[in-house]
């Protein structure tokens, strides 16, 4: 049989496989037990160089997860993920990132992943990580049960990326970042710490409408009337904002989390469904807007 050579012919490969057998067994299809998959799907497919060690080592502040050969056994592969990391969905994504790593990359060398690697889901950052990032997406979270869960979403909040976190055992900032992926809707989500704007990622339709931060390029601070910048620490707060403090000469709907990766807090920017305006700062030719700097005003 054909192997697939894709992101997405892996994931749906593994899903189908893990749906199948689900449905014979009588249990639920979500959320997905990666470790239990990375063991028996390696094992028989790749019967000479099978995952064979899933386990948490203590890997510093830097990194959340690697992938890389067994120490005790020859030809043999570990996943790893940094056993500080508390948050279930955190875990599961980095277990999957791993696996897709294996799937797709492996090479005999160990592949080590930082929190940002988890965050690249533009390949201008990086193709082996936004490829580890798109098997995980589409093996955790299936377009088809995804579509089912998030088609009534018209202005969700953030609260509203709760059930979807608990479905499919992923992080919130995972669930907002596929529907972003998805979506018609102009949407950002804006992650930021100490006052200023660490990342950003927004949907295709508002990326063409002109909107996007250069965050990466430049030091940018939070808007001072945003909810991200307001000394409120109560989750899942929301406000319609009028033009002047995310956008110019547009109001944006916020809903903000305050705080899934220790210090920091999400923004999940929600404009409206037409472009007033274009407002892209000019960029050098040589400037590429990434998953880090899809927000200019």
């Amino acid at each position: 049989m054909k192997l697939p050579t894709t992101p997405d012919g892996w994931a749906v490969r593994v899903s189908s496989l893990v749906k199948a057998a689900r449905e014979i067994q009588g249990l639920p299809r979500f959320p997905i037990d990666v470790a239990a998959i990375a063991r028996d799907y390696s094992r028989n497919v790749f019967p000479g160089e099978p995952i064979t060690l899933v386990h948490g080592e203590a890997l510093g502040e830097r990194f959340e997860g690697a992938l890389a050969p067994n120490p005790k056994a020859k030809g043999e592969w570990g996943i790893i993920y940094n056993s500080s990391i508390k948050s279930k969905g955190r875990i599961n994504f980095t277990l999957a990132h791993e696996l897709g790593h294996y799937l797709l990359h492996r090479q005999g060398e160990p592949i080590f992943c930082s929190k940002r690697d988890m965050w690249a889901w533009d390949s201008e950052y990086g193709a082996r990580e936004a490829e580890a990032n798109r098997f995980a997406s589409v093996l955790l979270m299936p377009f088809d049960d995804f579509r089912v869960h998030t088609e009534t979403f018209r202005r969700p909040t953030l609260s509203d990326f709760e059930f979807l976190r608990d479905r499919y055992e992923v992080s919130v900032t995972a669930a907002i970042l596929k529907w972003l992926e998805m979506t018609t809707r102009r949407a950002m989500l804006v992650v930021s710490k100490d006052g200023f704007i660490d990342w950003s990622w927004g949907s295709t339709p508002l990326f063409k409408s002109g909107v996007f931060f250069r965050a990466r390029q430049e030091t940018i601070a939070i808007p001072e009337r945003s909810l991200a910048a307001s000394a409120q620490t109560v989750p899942n707060n929301s406000v319609q904002h009028p033009p002047g403090v995310w956008h110019p000469v547009e109001s944006v709907f916020e809903s903000v989390l305050f705080s899934e990766y220790h210090d920091m807090s999400l923004s999940l920017l929600i404009y409206s469904g037409d472009a007033i305006g274009r407002s892209i700062i000019e960029m050098d030719d040589e400037t590429v807007p990434d998953t880090f700097d899809k927000f200019s005003v």
